[in-house]
């Protein structure tokens, strides 16, 4: 029997669409690594919910409060039936001491999560929605993008891209056309294609200087 399945068998439970996992200021006690399916991450901002991510196999959440012993920060939603595997703090602390490769994952998984706060965070500094978008795609590309005869590509769903940016997927799909029609980008299902790195950064430098003389 394979490990994963073994894995299952001992901590896993599956769920099905639909299910609220925790709310955001629940107590929580337990953490979840994901075998099958998705699940949403989301928190109230100002009355309004803002995804913050979509998981999928592999990843885990809910450590936080095992860690620092307090309420969840957010709420999380099964969007498409899962397989999930629920440790408790003593199996999580057992885990980390007992499987160095586990514990540098951690490490790992908490450091993009502070890096992509980070991104976030200066991404909703910018007033204008295309400039999120934008500086958004540059730093995907420069992260994850891999070069090729015809640009840089990457996977991208237009809905984790509305998600990255805090704009709506409306305005996205608007914004992306825009950019595919002046020829900056090349869009084939969820694969993003920037034809020419210093074209798309030229036109970052006019949408800010745009906003600057806008603002002045």
């Amino acid at each position: 029997m394979e490990v994963e399945q073994r894995l299952f068998m001992r901590y896993g439970r599956e769920v099905p669409r639909g299910t609220v996992l925790f709310r955001e200021n629940d107590p929580g006690r337990e953490m979840y690594i994901i075998q099958s399916g998705k699940v949403k991450i989301s928190k109230k901002v100002r009355n309004l919910e803002k995804t913050l991510a979509i998981l999928g196999k592999g990843d885990f959440f809910g450590e936080m409060s095992i860690l620092n012993n307090k309420p969840r920060s957010a709420t999380a939603e099964v969007v498409e039936d899962a397989r999930l595997l629920v440790i408790d703090p003593q199996t999580f602390e057992t885990m980390l001491r007992g499987n160095a490769e586990i514990a540098i994952r951690m490490i790992k998984n908490l450091a993009a999560r502070l890096q992509e706060a980070d991104r976030q965070i200066e991404n909703l500094l910018l007033r204008d929605h295309t400039s999120r978008v934008v500086n958004t795609l540059s730093k995907l590309a420069s992260e994850k993008g891999q070069q090729t005869p015809e640009g840089i590509r990457f996977e991208l769903s237009q809905e984790e891209l509305a998600i990255a940016t805090a704009v709506s997927l409306e305005q996205v799909r608007e914004i992306l056309r825009k950019l595919v029609a002046a020829r900056i980008l090349v869009i084939e299902g969820d694969r993003v294609t920037i034809p020419d790195r210093d074209l798309l950064g030229r036109y970052f430098q006019y949408l800010e200087m745009k906003e600057q003389f806008e603002g002045a």
